[in-house]
């Protein structure tokens, strides 16, 4: 009826944000003790912990006694726990790592009681496009939420629609998530209250009843709140207490005619604060290193070790979806906080690092030590370029690397290392102290290969791989001390190494498979191999540069005057002026952007030069330096003014091409010594458009030149990308979450490098009516004194991202391939290349390849595909397996099909599938 509320106590609680985690974990304990006393008081109290896991994990691990209290209420109905580890920023993490926050999440939750089944998103920063589907492929109906929604929702729920098709109901929290407080505010008056709250909203609720949240952040409900509620409660007005989960389930109507697809990213409801995008770089970067090196390392343990390191894996995990929180990644906290976040996101690297290792080490250990091991994480074949250390060639003497196959490829030295390590003179009496520094074999990082000892003169040779027979240093020091006695007075002791280089490598490595090569002399020419390529295709152009061009026959680049870049693509697409920097004041916080009242825009550099470093013929390299002036920081009188004094900066900017690459690699360093700023690079589009693209999170989401504004924030139309953008006809492939936006009305597209600010949030903002938080000072978000570098690569193509395989392109620049020296006997041959799992198809993501302990049919390989075009995709899988079972998003068994040769997965569009092969 009308006039009936249902009442959902809970809490908000940000793990770490303006605290560091410690201190608001004090304040959960005490908060949860007080949730557990009152549902056990009274038995009609319900109260729902914020659909995270974390906050009930990080309480039992203070207070392990209330395990079975807690579980009793969970089963009991009084407690909603889960479905997510930790509620996420959407935009600033993987598909994957949204994936596996809900598995951790939903799996926690089930040794409690079981998990609410509502995709509860209360407090996100806007929400991506896939998460219906996401939601729906885990068998999850229902979500909730309030931030991003837009405007034409005007009633209470709709049915948010991901690019696939998939649907959930959604409630919308038009008022936040703690709409029934003001209600609360005087307790005798809490009927009255309701019934103008009731007659204010009414056209949203229609014939359901009122949903009241009574919770806010990091605070439990009085425990009063049921007497409250029953003494408000009469003929007039029926009140109910619940769970979100009753609410959705029990009281409302399933059928809700308003329809929304793909992302929520409108200000129409609620601030999307979207500074969050770019503010503390360095959290953004260590995400993505994170999340690329537990990637690799679940591929390769799942490929090539037998080791079960899942206990690794699975903390390393848990330390990325921790780091996701919603006040974490986004940089939005305390400087300490962040420290927190980014010391939690280098342990997960570490743990992930350590499981890939040990598993490349396996294969390693077939490849001789004067040999290298390639291998590919990409589940498809590519040709890398490696950098090894080899002994360098005399002068006139050709190296080449030669394959398993006997096949040889050149190489391309690019630089010579020095052979004199160490030059001393010492008393005979100190000698001893030299062989200390011996480690067994090991001197200097290398290892000695023989040694010279002859009156007054001690003199080794290292080797990386020693060519000579066993060393015994029991023996060395026997003679040593023999000639130390035999000759006293001065000693010169000298330790030579063989001439070192660094090589370029090209190497051929199959789908998510291994290759190996050695570097070594040769007097012929190189011999390609016969089964890479067919017989009739042309090698590809050279890679090449001169002082101001480079090219290498797909792509060129013409550097101008100013150190912009005219690049010309494959089908003759040219962006001009590609990599113009412009620099601008920043007097907002870590939620919003704000330029200065009076702002001073720098672009222009004062000086620039130009260095050539390599001319290929497999990498061309040049660096580009330019010089800007930019103001030491906002005015200490005037936050809308630019500071009058400047300071000298110079970015250097590396261009790179590498043959056989349909792009150009640049990036930007330089040393941040100025504050309150922001710094973006910008691609010129040669026509002008209205429509711009990102990847991220299972989809490729198109966006205009404007947001939807309302509320009290300014909608500035800036987005996340999170592996390419493209716009007109040019795409840029990133390898972090980076905002950009479509400027100068669609003529170009900028990217921002870095935004330096010095407050979690500011009280009088331009862009926004309300503070975001407190006004506290962080410092640490100024970056200053931290070397600021950005990678891009550049595609031109007058194709749209489709057309010129932004997708594939985007795996190929992000995932590096990995490469180990053998530890096999040096001289024995190398064991033929070989294949893990592939997968073709066009559009073709593939967001994990894992070991999974599966069901009665034992152990297995799950593989995750999305089809990341709106036409679907056919998939074609190819390995050492004979059945494939797809599952649910939860790993639960769907169908099985026998495999015989390869299996084919028809992908509907924007289709995310996941299987388990065996």
């Amino acid at each position: 009826m009308r006039n009936s509320a249902v009442f959902v106590p809970h809490f908000h609680w940000d793990r770490e944000w303006y605290e560091p985690f410690q201190v608001f974990r004090h304040r959960l304990v005490a908060a949860l003790d007080t949730v557990l006393e009152t549902a056990e008081a009274n038995p009609d109290f319900r109260f729902t912990v914020d659909g995270q896991m974390a906050a009930i994990e990080d309480y039992l691990e203070m207070r392990p006694e209330n395990r079975d209290r807690l579980v009793a209420l969970v089963t009991g109905g009084q407690l909603a726990i889960g479905p997510w580890l930790i509620l996420l920023d959407e935009f600033l993490c993987s598909g994957e790592t949204i994936v596996r926050n809900l598995q951790m999440g939903w799996a926690a939750a089930a040794e409690l009681g079981g998990s609410m089944p509502i995709g509860y998103l209360p407090d996100m920063f806007g929400h991506v496009a896939q998460m219906p589907q996401i939601l729906a492929r885990a068998g999850i109906e229902h979500a909730a939420l309030w931030r991003g929604v837009p405007g034409s929702v005007d009633g209470h729920a709709f049915r948010w629609r991901a690019p696939d098709g998939s649907e959930v109901r959604t409630e919308f929290l038009f008022d936040g998530y703690d709409n029934g407080l003001d209600v609360l505010l005087v307790p005798d008056q809490i009927g009255r209250a309701l019934g103008e709250y009731a007659e204010m909203t009414a056209d949203r609720w229609g014939e359901d009843p009122v949903l009241a949240m009574a919770g806010t952040d990091h605070n439990a409900p009085d425990p009063r709140l049921a007497t409250w509620l029953r003494r408000a409660s009469g003929d007039e007005r029926a009140i109910t207490i619940a769970t979100l989960d009753e609410y959705i389930r029990e009281h409302v109507r399933d059928e809700v005619s308003a329809v929304v697809t793909g992302e929520l990213r409108s200000h129409v409801r609620g601030n999307i604060l979207p500074g969050v995008l770019s503010v503390r770089l360095g959290l953004k970067q260590r995400m993505a290193v994170a999340e690329r090196t537990i990637d690799h390392a679940e591929r390769l343990n799942a490929l090539w070790s037998r080791r079960d390191d899942s206990p690794f894996l699975s903390l390393a995990w848990h330390k990325i979806i921790e780091s996701t929180a919603h006040d974490s990644v986004v940089g939005s906290g305390t400087d300490e906080t962040s420290d927190q976040v980014e010391a939690r996101l280098a342990e997960a690297t570490h743990a992930a690092r350590a499981v890939r290792d040990a598993a490349l080490a396996v294969p390693a250990a077939l490849v001789p030590s004067d040999a290298y091991l390639v291998a590919n994480p990409l589940p498809f074949p590519r040709t890398a370029l490696v950098e090894v250390d080899v002994a360098a060639p005399p002068a006139g003497t050709v190296l080449v690397a030669t394959a398993a196959d006997g096949s040889t490829r050149p190489v391309q030295l690019i630089s010579e290392a020095p052979t004199v390590l160490s030059d001393e003179r010492m008393d005979a009496s100190q000698l001893e102290r030299v062989l200390r520094r011996i480690h067994r074999r090991e001197l200097f990082g290398r290892l000695i290969d023989h040694y010279e000892l002859t009156p007054g003169s001690l003199v080794f040779h290292l080797a990386e791989v020693p060519a000579s027979g066993p060393f015994d240093l029991l023996i060395l020091r026997r003679e040593v001390a023999a000639a130390a006695a035999a000759h006293p007075g001065e000693w010169r002791v000298l330790t030579l190494e063989e001439a070192r280089a660094t090589a370029l490598v090209p190497v051929r490595v199959p789908a998510s498979g291994l290759a190996g090569f050695r570097v070594e002399p040769s007097d012929r020419t190189p011999v390609r191999p016969t089964t890479s390529a067919p017989a009739t295709a042309a090698a590809p152009a050279p890679a090449t540069a001169t002082d101001r061009t480079l090219s290498n026959g797909l792509v060129e680049v013409a550097i101008a005057a100013d150190g912009t870049l005219d690049v010309t693509g494959t089908d003759g697409t040219v962006l001009r002026g590609v990599g113009r920097l412009v620099d601008g004041g920043d007097r907002g916080d870590s939620y919003n952007y704000a330029p200065p009242a009076q702002d001073v825009l720098v672009s222009e550099p004062t000086e620039v030069t130009v260095e050539l470093l390599e001319d290929g013929p497999l990498r061309a390299r040049t660096r580009v330096t330019r010089v800007y002036e930019w103001p030491v920081a906002l005015s200490s009188d005037e936050r809308d003014l630019r500071d009058s004094r400047t300071v000298p900066t110079p970015v250097e900017t590396l261009v790179e091409v590498r043959v056989g690459e349909p792009f150009v690699r640049v990036s930007t360093s330089f040393l941040n010594q100025s504050a309150d700023h922001r710094l973006r690079f910008h691609v010129p589009l040669p026509e002008a458009v209205t429509v711009s693209a990102s990847a991220g999170q299972f989809a490729v989401t198109e966006r205009g030149l404007t947001a939807e504004g309302g509320w009290g924030e300014y909608p500035i139309p800036t987005f996340p990308a999170s592996s390419f953008v493209s716009a007109g006809a040019a795409h840029v492939l990133v390898d972090h979450a980076t905002e950009y936006e479509l400027v100068g009305d669609g003529s170009g597209i900028a990217l921002t490098l870095l935004r330096a600010i010095g407050s979690i949030s500011v009280n009088i903002h331009p862009l926004r009516d309300e503070p975001a938080a407190s006004e506290i000072p962080a410092p640490g978000a100024q970056d200053l004194g931290m070397r600021i570098e950005n990678r891009f690569a550049i595609v031109p193509s007058s194709t749209g991202w489709q057309g010129a395989n932004a997708v594939a392109l985007a795996e190929d620049f992000r995932n590096d391939v990995l490469v180990a020296r053998g530890t096999a006997p040096a001289g024995d041959r190398l064991p033929p290349d070989t294949a893990g799992l592939r997968v073709d198809g066009a559009d073709i993501l593939v967001s994990s390849i894992r070991r999974v302990e599966g069901d009665e049919r034992g152990p297995g390989i799950e593989v995750r595909l999305a089809a990341m075009s709106d036409t679907g995709s056919t998939a074609r899988v190819t390995g050492a397996f004979t059945e494939a079972t797809t599952v649910d998003l939860l790993g639960r068994p769907l169908s099985a099909t026998p495999v015989t040769d390869g299996l084919e997965l028809a992908l509907g569009p924007w289709e995310i599938r996941t299987v388990v092969v065996r």
